[in-house]
């Protein structure tokens, strides 16, 4: 059985260094080219720029993340369905009432609403919340019928 590995072992050990020289590298040029760990560490710090000649950062990783988590939180999204519905039903949102949407919004989210019926004028959205995406919206309200939301605010 022992022999049997072994003669396995060497046949592959010959077939790599075939591999090797057919694609005109031998052992010697593979073993010069290619350092120890350690080596190829040190050849690559020598060439790296030192930390002291970089400029510190004025802000941290937490201003910069907190500010871009500020960003998202208070931009809403529209789902394709809500683009549609805002085209067929003639609604165009002046930036007061987009303002007052994101409102609504923000004002769900600090009471753990998940999905909101945001009442803006005379227009209705649904908002997921968690997503921060108007899901729908209704221009004329008379007669509507708003399921599977868990909270509304009128803004």
């Amino acid at each position: 059985m022992e022999i049997l590995l072994q003669k396995m072992a060497v046949k592959r050990v010959r077939k790599l260094h075939k591999n090797v020289v057919k694609g005109g590298m031998d052992m010697q040029r593979l073993q010069e080219n290619y350092s120890s760990i350690e080596q190829m560490r040190d050849r690559l710090l020598q060439g790296a720029p030192k930390k002291e000649d970089s400029k510190p950062s004025e802000l941290s990783f937490q201003d910069i993340f907190s500010a871009a988590k500020e960003k998202a939180v208070h931009h809403l999204k529209f789902s394709k369905h809500a683009n549609e519905r805002l085209a067929t039903r003639n609604i165009n949102l002046s930036a007061e009432q987009m303002e007052r949407l994101e409102n609504g919004t923000t004002k769900a989210r600090e009471k753990g609403i998940q999905e909101s019926l945001v009442m803006v004028d005379n227009l209705a959205f649904i908002v997921n919340v968690k997503n921060n995406t108007v899901i729908t919206a209704v221009g004329d309200s008379t007669d509507s019928i708003f399921t599977n939301i868990d909270g509304a605010v009128i803004s």
